[in-house]
């Protein structure tokens, strides 16, 4: 019944076993089914997302199971409008970035092209190492997508000592997650004992590497960044991302500093989460935004509902913007 909806046979079994007795609460829900209550859990936010449970204006603080007739049909043109959105999102994305470039070449082609492809992981690495050799003044980097591979640091730290053995200034913005992970921490480590700068924030935009104001590299697919990268150079394009960079910068958490909760009591990575389910993203988007896994993630939303004494995430997404969380 739901599976058209791409939900999985859990949901299915929750939303037909609460149609049978509506009371049944996680824990006998959990019980009858045979699955552990985070899975309940899990299965509930999904079907108030669907609009097939609401909050029931008869009975306080209990829900109520909206008749599949209704519900379904809601929720598939839900979907449908949602599927149009995406695709007109990214065909309005596709054509912004291919007037910008193509402007920009047009517009700057004196000093050269401003945009060349590098296809794959060697070309991009071959690049790296050509402009941590020229590179005289700065290094700004973007580092999402948390925990880095021991291959990845390898390749940096050599980059990365080249650079600073010519007293290049070198600042870094990585995720806070990486602060759980050992390798990357003592990658972060060695390049502040080695003079750079390191901060962490818990979101961050796609990867990014700028050398001297004067060439970039960010990739061709934030989601694949082994797909390869794009060189860029020109100030009309520089500019933006060295101001975003900036900006990044000034709020992110120095590496030898905690990132304590906020005066509402939030860490970084819990209100960057609120603000991410808050815009539409799953459990699985937003932990990938936030470079941690979803388990992680899963366990952030849960002790946030029960700070709030939340039912659910819908509920918890009213009770948080009631308390200015977002």
């Amino acid at each position: 019944m739901l599976g058209a909806l791409g939900l999985p046979t859990t949901t299915e079994s929750v939303y037909r076993s609460l149609l049978e007795e509506s009371s049944r609460s996680v824990a006998e829900l959990a019980d009858h089914l045979g699955v552990d209550e985070e899975q309940v859990r899990t299965a509930l936010d999904s079907l108030f997302d669907l609009a097939l449970l609401r909050e029931s204006t008869e009975a306080p603080q209990g829900i109520h199971v909206v008749d599949p007739e209704v519900g379904l049909r809601v929720a598939l043109a839900r979907q449908q409008a949602d599927l149009a959105r995406r695709q007109q999102e990214v065909a309005q994305s596709q054509a912004a970035i291919a007037r910008l470039i193509d402007g920009l070449s047009h517009t700057e082609r004196s000093t050269g092209p401003v945009a060349s492809e590098l296809l794959g992981m060697d070309a991009v690495r071959d690049q790296l190492q050509l402009l941590a050799q020229e590179a005289r003044d700065e290094v700004m980097t973007f580092m999402p997508g948390g925990a880095q591979s021991p291959a990845a640091l390898e390749h940096a730290g050599r980059n990365d000592a080249q650079i600073l053995a010519r007293n290049v200034r070198m600042r870094t913005i990585g995720l806070d997650s990486i602060r759980n992970s050992p390798e990357t921490m003592r990658h972060a480590r060695f390049l502040t004992d080695s003079g750079a700068e390191f901060r962490t924030s818990a979101i961050l935009p796609p990867r990014m590497v700028v050398v001297d104001r004067r060439a970039a590299l960010i990739p061709l697919d934030a989601t694949n960044t082994r797909r390869g990268a794009l060189l860029v150079s020109g100030t009309a394009i520089l500019a933006p991302m060295i101001a975003l960079f900036e900006q990044v910068w000034e709020i992110a958490t120095p590496l030898g500093a905690a990132a304590d909760p906020d005066r509402e009591g939030l860490t970084t990575q819990e209100r960057a989460l609120l603000k991410l389910l808050a815009q539409g993203l799953t459990d699985e988007a937003a932990a990938t935004r936030l470079g941690v896994s979803h388990r992680t993630a899963r366990r952030v939303m849960a002790d946030l509902m029960e700070r709030l004494n939340a039912r659910s995430r819908f509920e918890a997404g009213l009770k948080a913007a009631q308390r200015g969380w977002l």
